[in-house]
Formats: structure tokens, sequence, C-alpha cells
């Protein structure tokens, strides 16, 4: 190993094209290089399945007490200056340098934009790096050359023969800030950088965000095909840590998991260790609405013969002849429609009394609706709702026309638009009940088996309404949805949003998932608060006697007490169970038992 002090070589690169001023003149970023005064300061990347330090990432900071000493007052002198391939050069020079002092543990990761990483290899060569590299006491295969690119690649190709480079001298590769708009799909697919680094938009409050939450699950699925590890940037919070801890994301940096500094971290604070080590999961944040309905391209469409405006009425009634079960047939212009005909109705005018021998040769627009519902092929099912509740019921009996980019592909009919529309609303009420927008079975099902798979033990409750029907039918369903909503309320008010999770099966049903110690107290004070506030639901002569007259399931007539609410509890230990159904069939028991033993709540030993 060379000896650590500057040799030519070294002061070259420290100060670029710069080594040589004079120092009258000299801009004030001029003399921060031509003077040395960059300093790095080292932010930890941690790994977030075992809390260990993974890497660092060297931060540039120019004269502290001095308008150049954040990084953007320094990005942006260098940018007026034209001194960008030379700024960025002493960043590296300084960051290697001072680790290389450090001799610290771990990977270090320093930025370099596409383009000075281009001229860099295209001006000095990869033996000249490496030497350098070496020269300051820093090992090439822990070192990751991370990209941030601020403006577009211009030529790919060219970025991708030097990665290649990089590459051959045992140096990794890292995409910067991924998602924010500049660092682009492309690169990631054609330089297949060994990480990726996800910027901070997608990772702040995603405890609070489930689009947001979705978006790094789809980045996941393309990290596993190109074989790339995720770094989640802009970590601040517990919360957010907690679930991106669950997701699986490989590596996390952020102010919670640690600042930067000029003494590189060897340990994660109490805080951040505590957060990874905790055996609980976290409840991951739902969409905000119902999952999107289908599309229309996946319905079977009709293929039916078409006419024109000159086509006569003889001809469309053999249409309709030879296709009994055809509805309506749609009129073209070329192949774009322009109408459409209803078969009931023009049939019952051709079967009238000399209707052939004085319509029959003439043409069949007479017959036609000018203003036909036309359906691109990808609308959402969800979109075709308004035919249902037109003013002009035509839509229902004629059907709509479905066209791709304008032009006909086939008919629909009113009632496979109705059974669509109800199938679509009863699969999005499986993942967001509509009257709550609380998650439905298939969320509950997959939050159970992250509870088993990681064997954790909780609490498994079912909450059910008492005396719910007859409120339901004495005051109508108006104010029987306001109470469910209520009980929704009520369950969400009382329970850790991070580690209890709330489901609404259907109807009055609604799973609470406890990982909370205090899960007993939470389901006492849910009773509580919620049979005092369901009260003033009740008009005040039915609060007077306690109770309201109505029919039961059985259509006898008798008294029911005010609604309340039960629930049954079972503690589950997740390393015995395996399914999700088998832990629901035990709360749906508990539950049962609940109601039985008119408590409030009840424990069912398993």
């Amino acid at each position: 190993m060379m000896a650590m002090g500057r040799t030519p070589l070294l002061a070259e690169w420290e100060f670029g094209s710069h080594a040589n001023y004079v120092t009258a003149g000299q801009s004030p970023l001029e003399k921060v290089l031509q003077n040395g005064l960059l300093y790095p300061v080292f932010q930890p990347i941690a790994n977030l399945a075992d809390g260990a330090i993974h890497a660092h990432e060297a931060l540039i900071r120019g004269p502290q007490g001095t308008a150049l000493h954040t990084p953007d007052a320094l990005l942006r002198a260098a940018a007026q200056e034209a001194l960008g391939f030379d700024f960025e050069l002493a960043c590296v020079v300084s960051a290697l340098k001072t680790w290389g002092q450090l001799r610290a543990p771990g990977r270090l990761y320093v930025n370099m934009s596409a383009a000075v990483l281009t001229q860099l290899f295209t001006s000095r060569g990869r033996d000249e790096l490496l030497d350098l590299i070496s020269n300051l006491g820093v090992l090439s295969r822990m070192l990751v050359l991370e990209i941030t690119e601020h403006e577009r690649v211009d030529d790919m190709d060219a970025l991708a023969a030097v990665v290649q480079e990089v590459r051959s001298a045992g140096i990794s590769l890292a995409l910067d800030d991924f998602g924010d708009g500049r660092s682009s799909l492309r690169l990631w697919s054609q330089l297949k950088p060994e990480v990726v680094k996800i910027d901070k938009y997608f990772t702040k409050d995603i405890s609070e965000h489930g689009d947001k939450l979705k978006t790094i699950q789809a980045l996941q699925q393309i990290a596993a095909i190109f074989g790339t590890e995720l770094v989640a940037e802009g970590i601040e919070t517990q919360e957010d840590l907690r679930v991106l801890r669950d997701l699986g994301i490989n590596y996390g940096q952020g102010y919670f998991l640690g600042h930067p500094d000029r003494t590189p971290l060897q340990h994660l604070g109490t805080d951040a260790q505590r957060t990874l080590a905790e055996r609980q999961i976290v409840v991951f944040p739902e969409l905000s609405r119902a999952k999107a309905g289908g599309h229309l391209r996946s319905l079977a469409l009709v293929h039916a013969p078409t006419v024109t405006t000159d086509s006569t009425n003889d001809a469309l009634a053999a249409h309709f002849l030879a296709a009994p079960s055809l509805h309506a047939i749609a009129m073209l212009e070329e192949d774009r429609p322009v109408a459409i005909i209803n078969r009931a109705q023009f049939m019952n005018e051709y079967s009238k009394l000399y209707y052939r021998e004085v319509w029959g040769r003439r043409s069949c627009s007479v017959n036609a609706n000018f203003r036909p519902r036309l359906i691109e092929r990808d609308h959402s099912v969800d979109e075709l709702v308004g035919i249902l509740t037109s003013e002009d019921q035509r839509y229902l009996s004629d059907g709509f026309i479905v066209t791709e980019n304008g032009r006909y592909v086939g008919l629909g009919t009113g009632d496979q638009l109705v059974r669509s529309v109800t199938e679509t609303r009863i699969e999005a009420a499986r993942h967001a009940n509509p009257l709550t927008f609380l998650p439905g079975n298939i969320p509950i099902s997959q939050h159970m088996e992250r509870l088993l798979r990681k064997d954790v033990r909780f609490v498994a409750c079912y909450a059910d309404l008492n005396n719910f029907k007859p409120f339901n039918d004495y005051y109508g369903y108006w104010r029987g949805d306001e109470m469910i909503r209520l009980i929704a309320q009520v369950c969400m008010e009382h329970c850790d949003s991070q580690l209890d999770f709330l489901g609404h099966v259907g109807g009055d049903d609604f799973i609470l998932l406890f990982q909370s110690p205090d899960w007993r107290v939470r389901c006492e004070r849910i009773v509580l608060d919620f049979n005092t506030r369901a009260m003033g639901m009740y008009d005040e002569a039915v609060r007077a006697v306690g109770g309201i007259e109505a029919e039961d399931r059985h259509g006898v007539h008798r008294f029911f007490p005010l609604t309340t609410v039960s629930i049954g509890a079972v503690a589950i230990d997740g390393s015995r169970f395996s399914r999700a159904e088998d832990v629901a069939n035990l709360a749906a028991l508990a539950k049962h038992d609940a109601k039985q033993a008119r408590a409030g709540v009840y424990e069912r030993q398993v």
C-alpha cells in the first residue's frame, strides 16, 4: 500500500483542472476546491432484518459557517460556475480519502452523476481509477458508486459500457432516488444495478398511505426479476420503519436509523434496534377506496351482424330471424357505429299487416335509435353504472355498443351489465367494505396469514351487535347503516393503528386481531363506549322503556332490548396454527359463546 501523503496524481484528482489556479479572481467555490475545504459526513444504511450497519453513504459538506456549507448551496454554485466535473471529482476524492483514513468497516456509497462517471472513465481510464482507490486505502469491492441522475442520460449505451468497466473493477453500482421522476425504469433495466434506492417520497408516511405501500410492493417484484437489493431512503419515524421492515425491504436509511456524522456509526440507536427486534407485525395501511372494478374487456361480448343506412327492413328482419336470441343490431357507417335497432320494437312493427309490402324494401334507419350508448372496451365496469340509472331506459333494453378506438367490436346486453356490475361490487367488498371502508375478507385473511407466518402471539376477536335486526327493521336501513358505522368508528378509536387490525366481515360482524397486550381493556372500552353511544340512536320514548316491540326472525312479536355489542375473544399462538381459516372459525365460536353468555367480552379457551 502506498503512503497516504499527497502524491502528484492525488493532487490532480483532488483539484481537477484547477490544480494550478492562482488565487486572484477565484470564486468562493474555486477557493474551496483549491484549498481542499470539502469534507464528508457519513449516514448509515442499516440491514432491516437484523439491525446491523450494512454500509454508509458519504455526503459532502463545505466549510462550516459559510454560505457553501450545505450540499444544495454547493450544487448551485457548481452549476452556476460550470464547475460540475471538478466539484464532483473533489467530492469523490474527499469521501474516499477520509474513509480510508478512518478504516471503518462495511461498504461505502459514493455519489456520482452518470455524466461525470462516463467522462471520468473516458479521460482517466479504469486502471487509474483503481490506483486512486487503492492509494486512498479503500477496497474496490467495498465501494458502491451511487448514480445520482439529475438530468436525462443522453447516451445510455455509452453509460452501460462504462458500468461494465466499473463492475470488472469489483465496484458495485446503485441507482439513487428511484421514482423521483429522473431515475427511469430503463436505467434499472439496462444497467442492472446491484442496489436501487427508493426515493423518500414513497417511504415518507408510508404507514398512512396504502397507495405508497402498493407502489413499493410493485418495486419489490421488479427487484426480484433483476436480482436487485432495495434500500428505502428517508425513514424518519418508527411507524414507517415498521411497515418497511414487514414488507421485507432489505436495507433502510434515514434520520430514525442515524443522522449523517463525521464519524461512522457502529451500532443503531436503541429506538431503532428495539423497533427492528419487535416480534409483533405492523398493520399495513389499506387503499383509501374500494378496489377498482373490472374492465369491459373481460366480458363476453355479443358478436352480431351489422347493417348500414342502405340496408332494407327485409334484410334486417332476415338477420333477426336467423338469430332468435339476438337482442339488437348495430348500424354502421364504414366501421363506426351510428345507431342501434332494438329487436322487439322492430319485429313488432315488421309483423304488422302490410308493413312488409309498404316498408320492406325501404331503409331500416326509420327504426333506429341514433343516440346509442357507445362504450370503449377499456372502460371500467363501474363507469357503466350510469346506464342503469339513466332516465332513458332504452339503454337497458337496447343494451350498448362496444367500441375499440372508436371502431365497432360487438354488443353488450342490459342483463349482462347488471350482472357484471353486481359481481364487481361483490368482489370489491371482499377487499374493502363499501359501508365502512374497512378491510374485507381477503385483507383479513392475508393479515392473519402474516401473523401465523411470523409465529406471533395475538388475540382474535369477533364483534357482533345484539338486537341489531329489530333496530334496522324498526328505523330503516339508513339508521341501521349509521349504527354499523358507529361500531366501526368506536373500534377504530380503541385500537392501536400500528398493532391492531380491524376488519369488516359484513353486516354487523367485525374482526379485531390484537397484538396490544392490553387487548381486554381495549375490548371493554369498546363495549362500554358503543353501548353508551348507541342509546343516542334511539328515540327518547324507546330509551325510556329500554327497547322496542318488533317481530323476531320467526314472525313472533316481542320486546327487544337496546342494541349492544358482544365480543368473543380467543388467544392464538401463531406457532400452533398454519391456516387463517382455523383462526377465523375459533373467533366465530368465541362470538357465539359471548352472545350465549350475554357477556360484553368473553374469552374462549383453546
